[in-house]
């Protein structure tokens, strides 16, 4: 029996690649994982940025928390089973006002994993209502199989590359995504889906988590993951180590090393050695 989702939301979520929302968070424990993330930018001197906005959870103690919630993992583990690796954690961050977005994509076109059995969680650090930018989903495109894409590096694109579905879309049939502080929604590495600008006063945070079941390969390179529940049965990737303590020599190292497999695969033909600011 599921832990956290019903048996229709299971079958819905197969069906249009998507469910939201799952309360992850109560909305005071969002605002204090906001705070500590803010409290690193003000030390920083700025908007955390370019290669620290991904695999936070080997730099700071409560991301490595976040991803291990045990609600957070029942919900994944409802549609992946028991066995569960984090690939990868990015923050997705729009300023007030701000013009960035996230243009019509598909998450598995660069990633090199198959097969395509990879859930994201996307968790709203901030409230994400749709005039903050909130996703967009377009139901069962997950079905489409693999779509073509164009990379544009446009400097307001957020994705790493700035890729873009170049095919016509059928954005009457999206499905608007707002999520409070503390909820998350769960999509899948093949579901086609956008954001658009932050028209509030307000930061739009998200960190997006995504999860693999062990038998997941990577064929681009000998990646790294995380292993956050059960057991390690395909010997795929190099295990991460927890930090102890928020940016701590260990704790740097081991987030270079991920990075330096991650870019090589994400970037992959492009010459890039480090993700965009």
């Amino acid at each position: 029996m599921p832990k956290v989702l019903t048996e229709a939301e299971v079958a819905a979520f197969w069906r249009d690649g998507f469910h939201f929302p799952v309360r992850v968070l109560a909305p005071a424990e969002a605002r204090a994982m906001r705070a500590r993330l803010e409290a690193y930018e003000r030390a920083a001197g700025g908007p955390i940025a370019s290669n620290m906005r991904h695999k936070v959870h080997l730099l700071f103690t409560w991301a490595a928390e976040l991803i291990r919630h045990p609600r957070l993992l029942d919900a994944v583990e409802d549609l992946i089973g028991p066995d569960i690796l984090c690939w990868t954690t990015n923050f997705f961050i729009k300023e007030p006002h701000s013009p960035a977005y996230v243009s019509w994509h598909q998450d598995a076109t660069y990633w090199g994993l198959d097969p395509d059995d990879v859930i994201t969680a996307w968790v709203a650090i901030s409230d994400a209502p749709v005039e903050s930018g909130a996703m967009e989903f377009l139901p069962g495109s997950h079905r489409m199989g693999q779509l073509p894409h164009a990379d544009t590096f446009h400097e307001h694109n957020l994705l790493s590359r700035g890729q873009e579905i170049a095919v016509e879309v059928d954005t009457e049939k999206a499905v608007a995504v707002p999520l409070a502080a503390g909820e998350m929604s769960l999509h899948h590495v093949k579901l086609a889906h956008a954001s658009g600008p932050n028209r509030t006063g307000d930061r739009r945070i998200g960190l997006a988590i995504r999860y693999i079941p062990p038998h997941v390969r990577q064929l681009k390179v000998r990646d790294s993951a995380t292993l956050v529940r059960g057991r390690d049965t395909g010997g795929h990737y190099a295990l991460e180590p927890a930090p102890r303590a928020d940016l701590d020599e260990a704790a740097l190292a081991a987030h270079r090393d991920a990075m330096a497999r991650q870019v090589a695969a994400l970037y992959a033909g492009t010459g890039k050695t480090e993700f965009r600011p």
